[in-house]
């Protein structure tokens, strides 16, 4: 089956600094705020949404179709993800800008100064689906380009692509009526708990309202699990283990690979969930969103082991 993953193509730029930004800041002097940070170093990560999902639906043996703008340094990128057999097709390059890159300084309390550049994502994608067998595709569209989670929205409709809509971290761009628009006829809307607050708030719409317009909702709600919401019931799903937390980060685009798995294979809702939780636990075992690994017998023992049943 065919799946396509809109959003974006990100570098991460990770810096550590020494100290802590408050011994370098004096407050009365905010309004003036000059300031240098030193720092121990550079760690160049892969990252972006639709990377991110891209590379652990990899990890199960899919080939994902990313639909994302990438700049004049993408030549990395480019080999990370040739290097996991993924196509490239639906990638628009963009010359004269750079790949979109977070810059994250973290101190030693933990505290971030984050910069975003958003580069090449200013520019739509702009992939054409000519030819695509609805019955044969499946779709995501995450946070990237806004012009494109509009436009592919309105395309999956006309194409009868079944598609899951997961807005993000672009829901301040994204109008009410934006919103509702996308999220009416897919087969999903996806959020932690916090951006569904903000989703209804937006489109004043509640969870009963938005199931008249949706197939399902499914919320995550980090280390508590998930819930997933469909016309007749509402099911909790437990978190899956991981060997050890290092870094949360990523883990919900990991969790939407495995459920897309999940629907891919014929799975029900609640299974793929539980296969996305799965996904997720092994993203959250390493620093970095792309930076974890596993085989298909590594990932069906530990559902296995944590929801005690078969992949069949």
């Amino acid at each position: 089956m065919k799946i396509f993953a809109s959003g974006s193509l990100a570098y991460d730029r990770i810096m550590d600094f020494p100290g802590k930004f408050e011994d370098h800041i004096l407050p009365e002097k905010i309004h003036i705020l000059n300031v240098c940070f030193m720092v121990n170093g550079l760690t160049e990560k892969f990252g972006g949404t639709a990377g991110n999902i891209a590379y652990s639906l990899s990890l199960l043996g899919e080939k994902p179709l990313i639909l994302a703008t990438a700049g004049k340094d993408f030549d990395s990128y480019e080999a990370w993800l040739h290097q996991h057999n993924l196509p490239l097709t639906g990638i628009r390059k963009i010359p004269e800008e750079f790949t979109a890159g977070a810059y994250i300084t973290t101190d030693k309390g933990d505290n971030q100064i984050t910069g975003f550049n958003p580069g090449a994502m200013k520019y739509p994608s702009l992939y054409k689906f000519d030819g695509v067998d609805r019955k044969e595709a499946i779709a995501i569209i995450a946070p990237g380009n806004i012009e494109d989670m509009i436009n592919y929205g309105r395309t999956y409709k006309e194409h009868r692509i079944p598609y899951i809509f997961d807005p993000g971290q672009s829901i301040p761009a994204l109008s009410g009526n934006q919103m509702a628009e996308i999220i009416t006829d897919s087969e999903m809307l996806i959020s932690n708990d916090y951006e569904l607050e903000m989703i209804k708030k937006a489109t004043e719409l509640e969870n009963p309202d938005l199931l008249k317009i949706t197939k399902s909702i499914i919320t995550t709600l980090g280390e508590n699990g998930s819930i997933v919401y469909l016309h007749d019931q509402e099911t909790k799903i437990p978190s899956a283990k991981a060997l050890a937390v290092s870094d949360p980060t990523g883990a919900g685009d990991a969790f939407r690979a495995g459920m897309i798995k999940g629907m891919v294979m014929g799975k029900d809702l609640i299974t793929s969930a539980k296969m996305g939780a799965v996904c997720a636990s092994f993203s959250v075992e390493h620093h970095g969103t792309q930076e974890h690994k596993f085989t298909q017998e590594d990932f069906w023992n530990r559902y296995k082991d944590n929801f005690q049943l078969t992949q069949d």
